[in-house]
């Protein structure tokens, strides 16, 4: 029996565990982009929809917006992200689909919240771009009204995903001094206006948060519009990982203070207006910029808007990967384009998100439109955050229980009013969101629900019952020697236990004699980056069964990792790879390994329910674009042998078929109703 554990090659977690000017700057470039954006949109859609339905602003309607967005950002952002969620971490990394490892042992049924939070925030991954360079572009209309801005946000997003394939390595080092220079601009130009007019700072008081939203005329549908200010929170959970818990909550009371500024800043300009409409195409943020900074802001702003989409593509890439590792979405080519931590390029990913940003700009053309449409998606992502949360404080924290119900009630009252709040911007663009988290789901489901139908057929059987034929099978030299060592990848966790199939492709498909036999396992652990792995002597001269422990953020570098746990077997004279040859073997010449792949197709014998038979039909699909076995496991393809096995998961049972005799002959044995027997080996004592 041997342990050991490989050196990692994905750098470890959290590198950034101590609070540091440096952890700060890279915090803010590549944390706070989504969030720290709004402020180019949130408080105009607060006064538009406000003055459209009440015909001009109002002091009430400007006081309630400001003191909502405070309030918003205090108890959703600050509370609930900053203070809570971010405790709990798995290993140190942050997201959605981490905090669902953590407890999806206590209840089977919370993979549904995970997929569906996962497909919305993937979702607004497609919205969040075309908004934010949108509305950076669109203060060139200051000096051009009728300037057409489509055609250089879509420039900016081509020039931005064509990117991706270089990695940000030799630009990452900027996106904190982008931001670090958009925030603190932010931040003057607000506390400029805000010093002129404070009276705004009554917004303070939730007094007027409440009035706004109980009393003003429409005021609660306005929460649709507040809920822009902290759209970006869930990339704060995301991002733990790469920045740290410390750095991220330091870089916050800077971050929020600038946002805070900037967002009273436009409310008090606002101020100077009341009982005029606010003109549709007029931006309250570039209002309060001085003529003379304009240019410069404009040229910020887009720096600032195209970091954060470059977060939320970086995000997407990431929640894809551990999706796959996780078996909720189907395998794709993965690139590690730089030795940043973490760093991901999934060029299929790539392209349909470039495809969706585009379709959005085309479709709503400017920033006003894609507003209806964003939030929506957010809202559910961040409900389906909140009840995995509760499970995680319920079963993985000692606080005390009532506490833990109050602060749940608060967060569900919130984002469900939130989330109602939203439900107008369906019918005016919202369901451009839904339907891609509704098609991402499906994905979801369709390949999740698959992979379980096909354990079905995955039945295992006791290996040790198999280790005399195997081993007399190794002695015959009347069957033509496969190789010298066979590997296959087993589905079997148990040492103990082999797919029945790989018995069927070793001694019954066609006898494949080698000299040594190894059955690898993969099994993805809920730590993130753990790569270590424990070998099982089945038999000490040639059998062996090698469990792999790999983190859902590690990449199944099998073939890398199979090398090692070989070269450091040999160095402790666990295993001979001498090659057998005696030719080969006299000047030490290694044998030669080959891996056996098995991958499955539907059988026609098979007699599914209608529904399953849809499933089963559209996992197929998905399989035929998603990576192979060999591919997605990072195995030398010039070593691999494939074999397609037929995928019976519900085998008919009746087929009506009897046999006829002539009048000369005498009938046999019944036959048999009740079960079909095809294989002409049932009778074997080794019947796989």
């Amino acid at each position: 029996m041997s342990t050991a554990k490989p050196t990692t090659t994905h750098g470890g977690h959290g590198h950034f565990q101590k609070v540091t000017l440096a952890g700060l700057l890279v915090t803010m470039g590549i944390v706070f982009g989504d969030i720290g954006t709004s402020p180019l949109y949130a408080i105009k859609a607060i006064a538009l929809g406000g003055s459209l339905a009440n015909g001009a602003l109002s002091r009430e309607l400007i006081l309630g917006g400001a003191s909502a967005v405070f309030w918003t950002l205090t108890l959703q952002t600050t509370l609930k992200y900053i203070l809570i969620t971010l405790r709990a971490d798995n290993n140190g990394e942050g997201g959605l689909l981490s905090l669902y490892t953590l407890i999806r042992r206590y209840r089977k049924w919370l993979i549904f919240p995970a997929m569906i939070g996962a497909a919305f925030q993937l979702a607004d991954g497609v919205i969040t771009p075309p908004i934010s360079v949108s509305s950076a572009i669109e203060g060139l209309q200051v000096f051009n009204p009728e300037i057409n801005t489509v055609p250089i946000v879509i420039a900016i997003l081509a020039l931005l995903f064509g990117f991706q394939q270089f990695g940000t390595q030799s630009i990452g080092g900027v996106f904190g001094y982008v931001m670090l220079v958009w925030f603190t601009t932010i931040g003057v130009l607000g506390f400029g206006y805000l010093s002129a007019h404070l009276e705004i700072l009554e917004a303070l008081n939730p007094y007027w948060a409440f009035h706004l939203v109980t009393e003003y005329p429409h005021g609660f549908w306005l929460l649709g519009a507040v809920f822009l200010c902290t759209t970006g929170a869930e990339a704060l959970y995301s991002d733990l990982g790469h920045v740290g818990r410390k750095n991220l909550r330091v870089s916050w009371i800077y971050v929020k203070t600038c946002l805070i500024l900037s967002y009273f800043g436009q409310s008090a300009y606002l101020m100077g207006h009341v009982g005029e409409p606010l003109p549709a195409n007029q931006s309250t943020f570039y209002a309060i910029v001085p003529e003379w900074f304009l240019i410069p802001s404009i040229v910020i702003a887009t720096l600032a808007t195209i970091v954060a989409s470059q977060a939320l593509i970086t995000g997407s890439f990431t929640l894809i990967n551990e999706a796959i590792r996780l078996e909720l979405w189907p395998r794709l080519k993965v690139n590690y384009p730089s030795e940043i931590k973490g760093q991901l390029y999934l060029p299929g990913v790539n392209a349909l998100l470039f495809a969706g940003c585009v379709f959005v700009v085309l479709y709503f053309k400017k920033s006003e439109g894609m507003e209806a449409a964003y939030g929506l998606a957010v809202t559910l992502t961040m409900l389906m955050t909140t009840t995995l949360l509760s499970f995680y404080l319920w079963f993985r924290t000692r606080t005390w229980r009532p506490l833990i119900v109050l602060t749940i009630g608060v967060f569900l009252v919130v984002e469900v009013s939130f989330f109602v709040a939203n439900l107008p911007k369906f019918v005016h663009g919202g369901y451009v969101s839904i339907l891609i988290g509704v098609l991402i789901v499906g994905v979801m489901l369709v390949w999740h629900k698959g992979r379980q139908i096909k354990r079905r057929f995955l039945e295992e059987v006791p290996i040790r019952q198999y280790l005399p034929v195997l081993n007399e099978l190794r002695q015959d030299e009347a069957i033509p020697k496969f190789s010298t060592h066979l590997v296959y990848l087993t589905f079997s966790n148990d040492p103990e236990k082999i797919d029945r199939r790989i018995i069927y492709s070793i001694l019954n498909r066609q006898p494949k004699r080698a000299d040594v036999y190894w059955f690898l396992n993969v099994e993805v652990c809920d730590e993130p980056y753990r790569m270590t792995y424990h070998v099982d002597k089945l038999d000490p001269t040639g059998i062996f069964y090698v469990k792999f422990k790999l983190g859902f953020r590690v990449e199944p570098r099998i073939n890398l990792f199979f090398r090692k746990v070989i070269e450091s077997m040999v160095r402790n004279g666990e295993v001979d790879i001498t090659s057998r040859y005696q030719s080969l073997g006299r000047f030490k010449i290694a044998g030669d390994f080959n891996f056996v792949i098995l991958t499955s197709f539907l059988s026609y014998d098979n007699d599914l329910p209608w529904a399953e038979r849809i499933v089963m039909s559209g996992y197929f699909n998905m399989a035929k674009v998603a990576l192979t076995d060999e591919r997605s496991f990072g195995l030398d393809t010039s070593s691999v042998t494939v074999e397609k096995v037929p995928l019976i998961i519900s085998p008919v049972k009746q087929v009506g078929l009897k046999r006829e005799y002539k009048d000369d002959e005498t009938p046999g044995l019944p036959e048999p109703q009740d079960k079909l027997t095809t294989d002409a080996w049932s009778g074997s004592k080794y019947r796989p």
